[in-house]
């Protein structure tokens, strides 16, 4: 009787959450059109983690640096949130973390 010789089976690698899910950052662009008010509710409505403190936060840094990074997350998320942020008339950007 012969057997045939069965290959080793290879141990399952493990990947982590942020080498199966690499985190985005959703950038918003300051602009002269939108007021203040109008830029910190388009956020809250727009990415439900946010604070209306988080909001405040990023609606002045973007304000006052030219832009500011709203939240980090799955890439589809950050697509949906930008998508969102410019559905308000928001200048909004997606980037790799």
């Amino acid at each position: 009787m012969t057997t045939t010789p069965v290959a080793p089976v290879a141990a399952p690698t493990h990947r982590s959450l942020t080498e199966t899910l690499p985190p985005y950052r959703v950038i918003l662009h300051n602009d002269d059109v939108n007021d203040m008010l109008h830029v910190v509710r388009a956020l809250l409505s727009s990415i439900p983690e946010l604070t209306p403190e988080r909001a405040i936060e990023v609606m002045l840094r973007a304000h006052q640096f030219g832009e500011a990074e709203a939240i980090q997350c799955p890439l589809e998320r950050a697509e949906l949130y930008r998508d969102r942020l410019q559905s308000h008339g928001l200048t909004a950007t997606i980037e790799r973390a």
